[in-house]
This record gives structure tokens, C-alpha cells and sequence, in this order.
């Protein structure tokens, strides 16, 4: 098999007959449209473990998932243009990547905070002197929604070069009412070019504003931004930098109770720098996601498991701030609490590679790497599509959507330990829209 890395849209050809393949992850037992949680993530018949298995993919699902013999049996003597035969050599198929908790869109650079953290100042240090979020919106501003196409298609395809075939978008640095809706306007207009299914969040509440009082800015939120926000029709989710320092517990109810009531759920950033209540406050209000939730307590764990709320938690961004990976993934397995991992892609969190995640998870954090995988697929796969969807990715099974990746490993765990190194050599894709 090709030893680079090659896009497939499945739209371009009627069937794509894969044979050969090593082990299959498949993830689809049970509900698929149900998380997976506590050991129920490490167990091995989640896997084909049989080498020789072969998948045909038509019309973007996966049509059939059986031994090699039997569909080069059926489509060997085709010898129509629209069969694409491609031998698999041995290596392992995975579910594609769903990544999450991503802030795709942004301009501007903030490669001098490093040298600021490392002389002792912190994130909100940094953001009181003009850093941080408010000099992202600077620039961002600036751009022109031409300008943040291009970096955003540009992004994306390095996305799905790592695996990712599903992928949410927050807009939240424009901070104005005309920004936001631009920025969420990109995003709608960039799925029209890629093969990522982009999913977009409004993250009005990432900040506030440095040329108006908070107050003004949260009143903006509420009766100018969430109605225009409502009525524009693109974002799937309200999110809230609920941090101490940032929107407090009732800034954040208050604003994803007006959400709720113009049918728009939320997803939250919560708890990243210290208990602060959020992620209990998240799973009170039933939210979708938690995310970081990294100094969480185990009462909120236990209620966001018991409400529905999934626990996201994203390794990259302590990584790149120099703090401890001590983020509780273990405990999360042993107490059957459901949870998912993402990139956090960010200005200050410049990745895109859900395999580095991954393997932060594993070597770092000793999770099994099964575990991980479940975490990277299936689990948000079910945060981002509506429950009872039969197009729901994030496992793989006949008449389910064709996102799969070949890895450069014949067994399933070499999807994540690779570091600085991209494990996937090929992504297919349902999604064609190009």
C-alpha cells in the first residue's frame, strides 16, 4: 500500500473495495449512539482481531464488512471504473477521529506568551496585559472572512491528515455582535469546501471586551448576540468560559437557560484552572459537555455521568502551559463515568493531531490506549449527533457512515504511539461536498 498520506472522497467513486486489512476497531457495540464507559472501553471484542478482513464502502456508508476472500470473490471480476481496489497490506482500520472542542478560527500569532509563562506569569496575568484572548481578537478582527477561509480549509486539511472526519468549531474571538455572526458564517461556508463534518458552537461569552463594561457586554449576550445568534440558524451549541475571572456560575446559568429556551444546548468550559463549581453547575443544566474540567470534584464527575453530561477533557492544553498531566482519566474508567478527549486547537494550543492527544492520554497518563481510542471517537461522536441518528460516526458497522482511517501499524494501539509522528497513511470520508 501507498506510504503517503491520501484523502479519499467517497463520492467520487461508486464502491472503494478495501482487502486485507489487519485488525478492525470496530467500537459498535451496543447503542452506538451511546457513549461507552468504564471498562466496557477496554474490552477487546470492541476489535476484529482477525487478519484478512475487508470492507466495501459505497455511497459514503460502509455496505458490507467481511473476509477478503468473499469480496474479492464478488468484485474481483468487475472491472467497471467506478471499483477502486486497494490492499490494506496487513495494517489496522479505525473508526475516523471526532474531535470535539476545537477553535478552528482565529488570526494572528501568540508565540511570545510562551516566554511570559516561563518568566512566572499565568493565563490571566497575560490576558490582563493585552494578551491572550483579547490580542487574538485584536487581530482577528482584522481579518477578512476571505482571509479566515483560507487558514481555516488550510487547518481543516491538516485535520483530517491526522484522522479527523467530524470536527466542532467555536467562533468566540470576535467578541461583537458582527463579528460572531461572521465568524459562524466561515465556518458554515467553509463545509461547503472540505470533507470534515464541521459542527459549529457560538462562544460569545469567551471574554469580555476591553472598550465596555462587563456588565454592558453580558447585556449584549443576552438581548442582541443570542437572538441574532438564534435567528442566523448556524450554531448547534452555546458555550460560556465559565472560569473564576471570567463568567461566573450565574452569568453562565442565566445565559444557557435563554439558549435553552430558543432550543440551542450548550457545551461549557469549565473548571480549568480550579474548582469553581462549573462542571456541577453543567451538569445541573444538563449540558451536553464539560470541557477541561481538569480540577473538577468527584461529586460533579458522578453528576454529570448521572445527567448526561459528558466529561472533555483536553491534555493539550496543560502541555502547552508547562502544568502537570494529572488530569483524571484512570478514575474516570473505575468509576464508569463517561468521557471523551479532544485538541482543544487554539491559539496558544497549536495542534491539530488527535494521535498526539492520544498519546499524551497513554504515555503520559498511563490510559489504556483502547480506552483512548473509545475517547476520540464513539464517546464524542454522541455529543455532536443527534441522538437516534443513524449516521452517527465514531464506529464501524454495515450501514454506518464510511469515516475510517488505515494506520501504519498492524495492530489497532499504534494509533497513538507515534508522537511527532503521524501514524495515519490514509482517511476516508463520507462527506463530499466539494
Amino acid at each position: 500500500m501507498a506510504d503517503y498520506i491520501s484523502r479519499v472522497s467517497l463520492m467520487d467513486a461508486v464502491r472503494h473495495v478495501l482487502v486485507n486489512a489487519g485488525p478492525i476497531a470496530h467500537l459498535s457495540s451496543g447503542d452506538v449512539n451511546e457513549p461507552l464507559r468504564g471498562h466496557s472501553m477496554t474490552d477487546r471484542e470492541l476489535l476484529v482481531h482477525e487478519a484478512g478482513k475487508g470492507l466495501v464502502l459505497e455511497e459514503g456508508i460502509v455496505a458490507l464488512i467481511t473476509d477478503s476472500e468473499s469480496i474479492e470473490s464478488e468484485f474481483g471480476g468487475d472491472s467497471s471504473s467506478n471499483l477502486n481496489f486497494i490492499d490494506l497490506g496487513g495494517n489496522a482500520v479505525l473508526p475516523g477521529f471526532v474531535d470535539c472542542h476545537t477553535h478552528l478560527l482565529w488570526a494572528g500569532d501568540r508565540s511570545n506568551e510562551m516566554r511570559l509563562r516561563q518568566s512566572g506569569m499565568n493565563y490571566q496575568e497575560i490576558a490582563e496585559r493585552g494578551g491572550g484572548i483579547t490580542k487574538t481578537v485584536e487581530k482577528t478582527r482584522l481579518a477578512t472572512s476571505a482571509d479566515l477561509m483560507k487558514e481555516g480549509a488550510r487547518r481543516v486539511q491538516n485535520a483530517l491528515e491526522h484522522g479527523t472526519t467530524s470536527m466542532e468549531c467555536k467562533s468566540g474571538y470576535g467578541l461583537s455582535l458582527e463579528s460572531e455572526l461572521s465568524l459562524l458564517e466561515v465556518i458554515r461556508d467553509l463545509q461547503t469546501q472540505v470533507d470534515i463534518k464541521l459542527h459549529p458552537t457560538w462562544l460569545g461569552a469567551h471574554d469580555f471586551p476591553k472598550n465596555i463594561p462587563r456588565k454592558s457586554y453580558f447585556e449584549e449576550l443576552l438581548t442582541d448576540q443570542l437572538p441574532a445568534i438564534h435567528e442566523q440558524g448556524i450554531a448547534k451549541w452555546t458555550d460560556v468560559f465559565c472560569e473564576p475571572g471570567w463568567y461566573d456560575l450565574e452569568q453562565t446559568e442565566e445565559l444557557v437557560k435563554a439558549s435553552d429556551k430558543l432550543g440551542i444546548a450548550s457545551r461549557l468550559h469549565v473548571d480549568e484552572f480550579k474548582d469553581g463549581g462549573g462542571l456541577a453547575l453543567a451538569s445541573q443544566l444538563r449540558a451536553v459537555s464539560g470541557d477541561h474540567v481538569g480540577y473538577s470534584s468527584d461529586e460533579a464527575r458522578h453528576a454529570a455521568e448521572q445527567n448526561g453530561t459528558m466529561q472533555t477533557f483536553l491534555p493539550g492544553t496543560p502541555y502547552v502551559l508547562g502544568k502537570d498531566l494529572t488530569l483524571p482519566l484512570q478514575r474516570c474508567v473505575e468509576e464508569a463515568w463517561r468521557f471523551s478527549l479532544a485538541t482543544d486547537f487554539n491559539p496558544n494550543c497549536r495542534s491539530l493531531s488527535i494521535p498526539f492527544v492520544g498519546s499524551l492520554a497513554t504515555h503520559r497518563m498511563g490510559l489504556d490506549p483502547l480506552a483512548a481510542l473509545v475517547a476520540v471517537t464513539r464517546n464524542p461522536a454522541t455529543t455532536l449527533h443527534d441522538s437516534q441518528d443513524r449516521s452517527i460516526p465514531g464506529s464501524l458497522r454495515e450501514g454506518g457512515p464510511a469515516d475510517l482511517i488505515v494506520i501504519n501499524s498492524t495492530d489497532v494501539d499504534g494509533w497513538c504511539q507515534t508522537p511527532g509522528d503521524n501514524p495515519v497513511i490514509q482517511t476516508f470520508t463520507s462527506e463530499s461536498l466539494m
